[in-house]
């Protein structure tokens, strides 16, 4: 009985570890701007809104052009780096580069951390763009 204790405690833990991979890379592509119905928001409106979602969170976000801001994220020995490209309808979010996330190219996955990080980056942008 004891034996098949342990067998079935080793099956148990060997599908909890091979299961836990690392996730795909999670991009936000093509999210729509929302603001109240009798306002238009501008480029600058925008742009203002995704810089202060990101300072927030401690990303520093620049201006690469019109249009396109580079949010970099440091977190002890990690980082990550976004384009996060913008019009006045809507937004993406996309990887750019990463040091120490573990980012495999030939299968697009990722630490799993970096996911929750653009996923809170994207809930902040939201927030800040519901206050225009």
């Amino acid at each position: 009985m004891k034996k098949l204790v342990m067998l079935a405690l080793a099956f148990g833990l060997s599908i909890a570890f091979f299961g836990c991979g690392t996730p795909p890379v999670y991009n936000v592509n093509n999210n729509a701007i929302a603001v109240a119905a009798d306002k238009k928001a501008t480029m600058s409106d925008v742009e203002k809104a995704i810089m202060r979602a990101g300072g927030g969170l401690g990303w520093i976000v620049k201006k690469e052009k019109e249009g396109l801001l580079k949010g970099t994220l440091i977190l002890r020995t990690h980082t990550a780096v976004v384009s996060i490209a913008y019009t006045t309808e809507e937004y993406s979010i996309n990887y750019e580069s990463s040091v120490n996330l573990n980012y495999d190219p030939a299968n697009n996955t990722i630490h799993s951390n970096y996911n929750g990080w653009i996923q809170n980056l994207n809930k902040a942008i939201q927030v800040q763009l519901s206050l225009l």
